[in-house]
Order: structure tokens, then C-alpha cells, then sequence
């Protein structure tokens, strides 16, 4: 099935320049959010402390959740909204083990909105050390899976095919971030795994068009490499757009669906899917092509 025939020919590589700007726009975007933010907004799993979610019987203002957990030595706890009836309390409150907070939480929960009226959903604590390991051994998985992936399509295809796919990788991850960031969404440990995700997704779609770059690349040896990535990225794009797609129909009913537990890892995956396609048309391909200008390596006479 093709949705876009095979012969377009879209010229992708002309707009490399304003690709390039624009998505450093956003990426600049990101940085400017993430420090007037004061950093990224880190969940309970890296910046430690206490996640308390309470299920009410009825509708429960924000401010009398609040004033219950202050009253009963939980200081500057903050309250979210968690779904109908539910809210969420987070502390950084420590010293108190698993039985203590448990108890605690019941008093106070018993004495602010009565016996019956309410349901502990969960209780989960992380240690400051313990948030600080997960935060270094999270960026050191997103940065090994980029020199995984830089070693295996050196190797599979040639360096500058590497490095396409690593600066298109890299893209994709900040322009994630960057909207993270914007709508303030928490980093925790299912957006690490989006990341994760969106890199292997990403790297899929771009080496299917560094294949076809290099078939086409061995059959036409006369054509320029201009030419030749912008008959590969058109002759794939069909199949590019049709795979992400019904991704994208599958995320945005997780997204709009699948409740709150799913719900920040779903719009990660959105964002990434979509900044997966772009980079790979718009990214990935094109720093092949420059990197062929600068340094050229008879890419087209290897057979």
C-alpha cells in the first residue's frame, strides 16, 4: 500500500538550512525552559522523597488535601490533581520508614476527611542517594544506547551514516525534552524509557533509508549524491509516513485513554515519534551529504 507514490520528487535536501535552523530554535527553546525552570521538573524516582496517591469517595479540594498533610508533619507538601476523585501528595519529608509513613498517612487522611472516605492507592519512597544513582545510570543508558547505535551503523554502513544517525538521535531526545520541559511534564522512569524507546524507533526509520541510500548510491554511480538522497528519501516515504502513522494512532489513544499512570510516557513517545520522522527526512540524510562535501570518499564507487 502506498499512500505516496514512489516516483515524487520532493526536493528534502533544499531545505536542510531551514531544517537545521529550526530545529535549533527548539532546541535553544529547551534550554531557555529548563533553566527558568531551574532544571528539569524531576519526579519522586530521581529527586527523592515520598509520592503518596489518595483516592477520595467524593470531590476534595486541593487546599484541604494540603492542610491535612501540614497539619500532620508533612511540610511543604505538594498537592496534584491525579484524575476524577484522586490527587497525589508529594513530600521530601525523611527519617521515616515504610510502617511509620503508612500510619502517619492514615491519621491524617482519617482525621481531615473521616474513617471510609478515602483509599491509599499507594505509597512509594526513594532516598536522596538512591534518586542520585537512578539520575546518573538514566543518562548513562541514554548515552551508551548513542554509542551502541554510532559502533553498529559504522560499521553496518560507513561513518558518516553513523554520524547522521547519532546528531538525528541526539535531535530527537532534546526536542523531547525540550517539550517536557515547556509543558511541564516530570522526569521520571517511564520517560527515560520513552527516551529509550524513541531512540530505537528513530534509528529503525533512519537506517531503512541509509539502505536505500546505499543501493541506489551502487546502481546509479554517475548520479550525483544530492540526487540520490532525494530519490531514497522519497521512494521510502510512503513507507515512512504509513509506520509512524498507526504508531501515532496507537499513542494518542494511549495518551488520551490510557488514564494518568501512562499518561506523560505516552505524550513523550508522541513528540518523539513525530521529531523521529522529521530528523530522519530532514537530519540524518543531509549530514550525510555534508559530510560528503567535506571530506569525499567515492561513497558511489564502493560496490
Amino acid at each position: 500500500m502506498e499512500i505516496i507514490k514512489s516516483e515524487t520528487r520532493y526536493n528534502f535536501v533544499r531545505l536542510m538550512k531551514p531544517a537545521t535552523i529550526v530545529s535549533l530554535a527548539v532546541i535553544i527553546i529547551g534550554i531557555v525552559s529548563l533553566i527558568w525552570h531551574g532544571g528539569p521538573n524531576y519526579g519522586i524516582d530521581f529527586a527523592g522523597g515520598t509520592l503518596i496517591q489518595i483516592k477520595f469517595k467524593n470531590a476534595t479540594h486541593t487546599d484541604k488535601i494540603r492542610g491535612a498533610f501540614q497539619e500532620a508533619g508533612f511540610a511543604g507538601s505538594i498537592i496534584q490533581d491525579y484524575g476524577p476523585l484522586e490527587a497525589l501528595v508529594r513530600t521530601t519529608e525523611p527519617g521515616k520508614n515504610a510502617a511509620e509513613l503508612s500510619s502517619d498517612v492514615e491519621k491524617a487522611a482519617t482525621t481531615a476527611f473521616g474513617a471510609g472516605s478515602y483509599e491509599i492507592r499507594r505509597i512509594e519512597m526513594v532516598g536522596p542517594k538512591v534518586g542520585k544513582d537512578l539520575t546518573r545510570k538514566a543518562i548513562l543508558a541514554i548515552i551508551f544506547s548513542w554509542l551502541g547505535i554510532l559502533v553498529y551503523v559504522g560499521v553496518r554502513f560507513e561513518f558518516r551514516y553513523a554520524l547522521g544517525g547519532i546528531v538525528a538521535l541526539v535531535h530527537d531526545v532534546l526536542v523531547t525534552i525540550t517539550f517536557l520541559s515547556l509543558f511541564g511534564k516530570e522526569f521520571d522512569l517511564n520517560i527515560v524509557a520513552a527516551l529509550l524507546t524513541i531512540v530505537g524507533y528513530s534509528i529503525n526509520d533512519t537506517i531503512v533509508i541509509f539502505d536505500r541510500i546505499r543501493e541506489n548510491a551502487r546502481k546509479n554511480i554517475k548520479q550525483s549524491l544530492n540526487d540520490i538522497i532525494n530519490a531514497s528519501v522519497n521512494q521510502t516515504l510512503s513507507r515512512t509516513i504509513l509506520t509512524s502513522l498507526t504508531v501515532l494512532i496507537v499513542l494518542l489513544v494511549l495518551f488520551f485513554f490510557g488514564g494518568q499512570v501512562i499518561h506523560d510516557f505516552a505524550f513523550a513517545l508522541i513528540i518523539g515519534t513525530i521529531s523521529g520522522v522529521y530528523s530522519t527526512v530532514f537530519i540524518a540524510s543531509p549530514i550525510v551529504l555534508l559530510f560528503e562535501k567535506i571530506r569525499p570518499s567515492g561513497l558511489k564507487r564502493k560496490k
